[in-house]
């Protein structure tokens, strides 16, 4: 049964990327930025033995997913038919755009897209029947963000439309990116000390903890932009009649209220987070640390804590994959980061801006959520135990 539904998954794979192949095309030309674009074939958008090379990889990625074979054999094929994608479509843009024209975008089409995916899963598939090691997979994970690196510093990617859009804002992509980070990470480490002495009074109190969580839930349901514009008013009002409040950047609009956000919506996996973990603690372990003479203190820091350690982590990595995300809706308000991009491109009906800010932000949470997950598990008892053993 388990290998029935192995071979499905694999004949939806080959399905995915003979169609990305062979019906979808592979990338668009387009004159300018703004106009529509003209579709391109593998054939068309390559030069001849770089076509013949990439549809070659992809039909051996796609004969490996399609039969039975071993979870190694099929990461390696994965991986193989991803980075002939990576240096195909970066070879497609010098070729398709004329010589010195500045003006003309080759971008990825829906069918570099699909293959993309379909590689994207078979990989993630074999790595999850490999059951790597947490450090494996980091590893794993820096080598592809050096692979990247690499056709990034080589000029491998130059010609991309994405890239020619980083070029004219290279100042202010990395000075929106570090705002970026600075709302998620900054929210979050906000969050996680505020929270967690919180999930410690809700598991000793039980009336604090229904009324809490009752509030940190309510809070939840309220959707990012509503409660960005609810901010507004309040942290205006502060801005105007708190002296110095303004001069530490507390305003309407901008970061103040962006944070503040963010700062909510991680309170809730945090506390909530914490008291399950305390909760979670065999009744054994604290009767035999009372029994040596242990104090509450004690127990808490020294038993407590400790095994309730990985279900605490697990809702920070819940926290920081979502503030990621949420963090781009903060350009709405001013607050800078990815979604100044975003939302700048979809003003300008210009797709390739869009994507200059949506790429590193799926990166950013798609790789937080890797090394987090590793954390988790090396940091978990059992898991620990086993590798040992």
């Amino acid at each position: 049964m388990r290998q029935l539904r192995f071979d499905k998954l694999g004949a939806i794979i080959a399905a995915l990327a003979l169609g990305g192949a062979f019906i979808a095309p592979f990338a668009t030309f387009r004159a300018n930025r703004i106009v529509a674009g003209e579709a391109k074939t593998i054939v068309e958008a390559l030069p001849q033995p770089w076509s013949a090379a990439v549809l070659l990889v992809i039909f051996a990625g796609v004969l490996v997913a399609a039969m039975r074979s071993t979870a190694t054999l099929r990461l390696v094929a994965a991986f193989a038919a991803l980075a002939g994608l990576a240096l195909g479509i970066g070879v497609a843009a010098g070729h398709l755009t004329p010589e010195g024209n500045t003006y003309a975008r080759v971008s990825p089409a829906s069918g570099f897209w699909v293959m993309l995916f379909a590689f994207g899963l078979l990989a993630a598939d074999a790595l999850t029947r490999l059951r790597p090691a947490p450090i494996v997979r980091i590893v794993v994970l820096v080598a592809v963000l050096a692979f990247v690196g690499m056709l990034l510093l080589s000029g491998t990617w130059d010609g991309l439309s994405i890239l020619r859009e980083y070029a004219s804002r290279v100042d202010t992509f990395w000075a929106e990116a570090r705002k970026h980070v600075t709302l998620a990470l900054g929210s979050l480490v906000t969050a996680t000390i505020v929270g967690i002495p919180l999930g410690i009074l809700c598991h000793r109190v039980a009336r604090l903890r229904d009324g809490l969580l009752g509030v940190l839930n309510a809070i939840q349901t309220i959707p990012s932009i509503a409660l960005f514009g609810i901010l507004i008013a309040p942290l205006g009002w502060i801005a105007a009649n708190v002296p110095g409040a303004a001069t530490i950047g507390i305003r309407g609009i901008g970061v103040a209220p962006a944070f503040v956000a963010l700062f909510l919506y991680s309170l809730l996996p945090v506390v909530a987070n914490t008291v399950v973990g305390l909760a979670g603690v065999p009744r054994d372990a604290n009767d035999a640390a009372r029994g040596i003479g242990m104090t509450d203190w004690q127990r808490l820091v020294g038993i407590e804590f400790p095994l309730a350690f990985p279900v605490i982590l697990t809702g920070i990595r819940i926290v920081l994959v979502q503030n990621i995300g949420l963090a781009t809706i903060a350009a709405l308000i001013g607050g800078g980061g990815f979604g100044v991009f975003v939302f700048q491109g979809v003003g300008q009906t210009a797709m390739d801006l869009v994507l200059l800010g949506a790429v590193p932000t799926v990166v950013l949470a798609f790789a937080a959520a890797i090394v987090l997950d590793a954390m988790i598990e090396m940091a978990t008892p059992n898991t620990r135990q086993a590798e040992a053993a």
